[in-house]
């Protein structure tokens, strides 16, 4: 009983090894043909030689020769022809290997398809796919419902941008009532923020100039009349 069970449990294994031992057996007998050919054509050289050697002392021996040589040769074709077939039998029984295992493998990868979509459909898919896209809308809904009113505390950006464009004038005229030249850089940023506007008139600033100019004349007037 025990014999039967490990001869019924041990059949794939045995099936499975068939083809390596058909394949040892067959270049077991290709390896000893080969040797039985070499051996062949030893003997095929030798004959010859002594047909060579005979052909003109001793006919009898010369063909004697010859006809030994005609034997190995005759047993040489059949061999040839052995080897012939024993290789075309060990290269159909490899490739035959090669598609079986193959084929059990496409077959093993289709059975593990089969387990990984198992239970899916088309529409369970698309069913699935709608339901992220919906837990994904409502998602951004909360966060722009918990993120809504944070930072702005009801401040005015427009009062913000004219507050800055006012300040940025200031400045500019308090560098021209420095230095009478108005920077270029603060010229541009507030040509960026705002609208042109026209400058403000200092109606002290010329008469300043004027009167600078007056004093020099009288210092040069009073340097002439010392000397």
């Amino acid at each position: 009983m025990s014999g039967w069970g490990l001869g019924w449990f041990g059949g794939g294994q045995a099936k499975k090894e068939a083809p390596k031992k058909a394949i040892l057996q067959l270049r077991g007998q290709l390896e000893m043909l080969n040797k039985r050919e070499k051996h062949l054509h030893n003997q095929m050289d030798e004959q010859d030689a002594i047909a060579r050697k005979n052909v003109s002392t001793n006919k009898q021996v010369a063909k004697s020769a010859l006809r030994r040589k005609k034997q190995f040769e005759h047993s040489l074709e059949q061999t040839s022809s052995q080897i012939m077939t024993l290789e075309r039998e060990i290269y159909s029984i490899e490739t035959a290997n090669i598609n079986k295992e193959t084929l059990e493998a496409m077959k093993n990868a289709g059975t593990a398809m089969k387990q990984i979509h198992a239970g899916l459909t088309i529409d369970k898919v698309d069913n699935i796919m709608e339901d992220l896209r919906e837990l994904h809308a409502v998602g951004e809904e909360i966060s722009e419902a918990l993120t809504s009113g944070v930072g702005s505390n009801g401040i005015d950006e427009d009062e913000l941008d004219e507050e800055l464009a006012e300040l940025q004038q200031e400045k500019m005229d308090e560098d021209m009532l420095k230095t009478g030249n108005v920077p270029v850089h603060d010229a541009v940023s507030a040509g960026r923020e705002r609208l042109p506007q026209a400058p403000r008139t200092n109606p002290k600033a010329p008469q300043l100039v004027e009167e600078d100019d007056e004093e020099e004349e009288l210092r040069k007037l009073q340097a002439e009349m010392a000397i």
